[in-house]
């Protein structure tokens, strides 16, 4: 993984569940479970399987070999990990 792409969210926090519908990594939101099963999601280089997990600004979610930075809102420019 060589970019990874910026998410802004509003407020201090996302759960993780919903995280991944704001940053289109599923298509509805009934696909996180089945998605977190199958232990292709990571937070922070840990595998995570918790719909719930708080995000905080900083945090960074890979799905399989896409990268997703949570940044505050006007942070989207192209963010490097």
């Amino acid at each position: 993984m060589t970019a990874v792409a910026p998410v802004a969210i509003r407020g201090d926090l996302i759960r993780l569940g919903q995280f991944l519908k704001v940053a289109d990594a599923v298509d509805q939101g009934s696909d996180v479970k089945a998605l977190l099963a199958t232990g292709a999601v990571s937070v922070n280089g840990e595998v995570e399987t918790r719909r719930g997990r708080q995000l905080h600004v900083g945090d960074l979610v890979t799905v399989g070999t896409t990268g997703y930075r949570i940044v505050e809102p006007g942070a989207e420019q192209d963010v490097r990990g």
